[in-house]
C-alpha cells in the first residue's frame, strides 16, 4: 500500500481489499449540503500535494445562481482543500472502485475557512472544548421515497411498492409498509456496511412512503459527516429501483413532514460524566441552563435548520412536527423533548430542524443555543404539559422572517462566526427573493378570474 492508503479506515481497506482504487472524489459539503469538489484517478491523488477549489462554492445558491460576496469582490480565490481521511469511504454504486475523502477547507494562509459548514461546526465544538466540555448527539434522518418526478410542474406522488399498489400513508412502525420497498431498504443497508456507516434502525414513518433512519450517538463532526454521506448513498440506493429519494421538509401536500430530530447530550472531559445529571442521578441545572438557551435562542437558529421557503410548510399544527419551543419530558408536541432515560444518558431532543437542513450548520447551531446557555446560566421556562400544539410567537413561519431574527441575535452570531453568518445571509436572501418572483400554480387557479 501506499503511504496514503495506510490512513485509511478499516471499512475502506476491506472494501478495496486486493483491487487496484480507480478513482478518489475529493468532496467538500457546500452551503446547502451538496457534494462539491472533484474526482481524479487515484494514482494521481496519491501524487497531488495540494487540491484547490475556489471560494465561490460557499456563495452558490441552491438554484445554481450566485450570491453577492459580502468581504471583497468577486474573485474567486483558490481554498486549499486538506483531505481528512479519517471520513474515506466507499463509493459502493459505481462500476469500479472509487473512494470519497471529505475535505477540509483552508486560506492560503493555512486558517480554516469560517464559512465551511465543516468549520463551523468545528468552531462551536472548540468553544465547548475550551470550557472542558464534549457534545455527543444523535440524529434522526426522515425522508420519502417516490415516483421518478422529471417535470416539476406536478406534484410529487409515492413510490410504487412490491404489491403493485402506491405506498400508503398512516402505516407508522409498519413492517408490511416497509417490505413494500425493501430492496431499497436492503441497497441502503448493504450500501452502508460498505461505507463503514452504522445504522442503529430503520423504520415506517407516518407519511406514504416516509422512512426515517436512526443513528447511533457520537462525536459531532463524524455524525455529520454521516448524514452528508447517507444522504448522498440514500439517493443512489433510490435510483437504482426506478424511484427518487427526497429530503425536502415538505415533498407532498397533505403528508406530514421529514425532519432531522438532534438528541444532544454533554459531557465533562475530565470525569467523563454527563453534566445534564447530578451525582444522585437528579437532573442538573446545566441541563436547565441548556434548554433554555436553545428556547432563547432558537428562534434565530430556525434560519439554519429550516433553510429553503418550503422548510416552513412543515411547521403546521398535528402533522407530528412541532411549532413551538416548550419543553417537556416524554412529549412529542414539544419542540424541545426530553426523552426517558438513566441518568448517563440523559438527554434534550430538538425536534425543530427539517431534513432538508445541512447537517453540519443544524448540529452547529443546535449546539450553540445551549452552549449560550450554558454560559449565561439561563433558566428556562415551566416544562409544558399536555398537547403543545398550540399557537406560538417562537417559530418564524417564512424563511425572510427567520433571516430577519439570525440578524439580530448577536450572542448566536458571534458562536457560529459573523462572517459566516453574512456570507450565509446572502445566499439565503438570493434564494429567498428568487423564489418570490415565481408565480405558483395557487395564484393561477385563485386569482386569474376571480380577482
Amino acid at each position: 500500500m501506499s503511504d496514503w492508503t495506510s490512513k485509511l479506515p478499516e471499512a475502506a481497506r476491506a472494501y478495496i481489499a486486493d483491487r487496484r482504487i480507480d478513482e478518489v472524489e475529493c468532496i467538500i459539503g457546500d452551503i446547502a449540503g451538496v457534494a462539491r469538489g472533484k474526482a481524479m484517478p487515484a494514482a494521481k491523488f496519491g501524487k497531488q500535494t495540494s487540491y484547490f477549489l475556489p471560494n465561490s462554492i460557499f456563495l452558490q445558491t441552491i438554484t445554481g445562481e450566485w450570491a453577492d460576496n459580502p468581504f471583497d469582490a468577486f474573485t474567486e480565490p483558490d481554498m486549499i482543500l486538506v483531505p481528512d481521511y479519517s471520513t474515506a469511504t466507499a463509493a459502493p454504486w459505481t462500476a469500479d472502485v472509487t473512494l470519497q475523502v471529505i475535505h477540509d477547507a483552508q486560506d492560503q494562509q493555512g486558517n480554516p475557512v469560517p464559512f465551511s459548514p465543516r468549520n463551523v461546526l468545528r468552531r462551536v465544538l472548540a468553544l465547548f472544548e475550551a470550557e472542558g466540555l464534549r457534545p455527543v448527539v444523535a440524529p434522526e434522518m426522515e425522508f420519502f421515497l417516490t415516483a421518478r418526478n422529471i417535470d416539476p410542474n406536478q406534484p410529487v406522488q409515492p413510490p410504487m411498492g412490491r404489491s403493485g399498489r402506491r405506498a400508503a400513508q398512516k402505516q407508522a412502525y409498519s413492517l408490511s409498509a416497509v417490505d413494500e420497498y425493501g430492496k431499497v431498504i436492503d441497497d441502503i443497508y448493504d450500501f452502508a456496511e460498505a461505507q463503514g456507516l452504522e445504522i442503529d434502525g430503520i423504520l415506517q414513518e407516518g407519511g406514504a412512503g416516509q422512512i426515517e433512519l436512526n443513528l447511533a450517538h457520537g462525536d459531532p463532526v463524524r455524525l455529520a459527516d454521516d448524514v452528508f454521506f447517507f444522504k448522498r448513498m440514500i439517493r443512489e440506493a433510490a435510483l437504482r429501483h426506478d424511484c427518487f429519494a427526497t429530503f425536502m421538509a415538505k415533498p407532498i401536500a397533505g403528508e406530514p413532514g421529514s425532519a432531522m430530530h438532534i438528541h444532544h447530550s454533554i459531557v465533562d472531559i475530565a470525569t467523563g460524566k454527563n453534566i445534564f445529571s447530578d451525582p444522585d442521578g437528579g437532573e442538573s441545572l446545566a441541563f436547565l441552563h441548556f434548554i433554555a438557551g436553545m428556547q432563547n435562542h432558537m428562534s434565530a437558529a430556525i434560519a439554519l435548520m429550516a433553510p429553503y421557503v418550503n422548510s416552513y410548510r412543515r411547521y403546521v399544527p398535528d402533522f407530528a412536527a412541532p411549532i413551538n419551543l416548550e419543553w417537556g419530558r416524554d412529549n412529542r408536541t414539544t419542540g424541545l423533548r426530553v426523552p426517558i432515560s438513566t441518568p448517563e444518558g440523559r438527554r434534550v431532543e430538538n425536534r425543530l430542524p427539517g431534513m432538508d437542513c445541512n447537517p453540519y450548520l443544524a448540529i452547529a447551531a443546535s449546539l450553540a443555543c445551549g452552549y449560550i446557555g450554558l454560559k449565561a446560566k439561563q433558566m428556562p421556562r415551566p416544562e409544558f404539559s399536555g398537547s403543545a400544539y398550540i399557537d406560538s410567537d417562537d417559530i418564524p413561519t417564512n424563511l425572510g422572517d427567520a433571516l430577519d431574527l439570525l440578524e439580530e441575535d448577536a450572542a448566536l452570531r458571534e458562536v457560529l462566526g459573523v462572517e459566516f453568518c453574512t456570507v450565509y445571509d446572502s445566499v439565503k436572501r438570493n434564494e429567498y427573493k428568487e423564489f418570490l418572483q415565481v408565480i405558483s400554480p395557487w395564484e393561477r387557479e385563485h386569482l386569474l378570474l376571480n380577482v
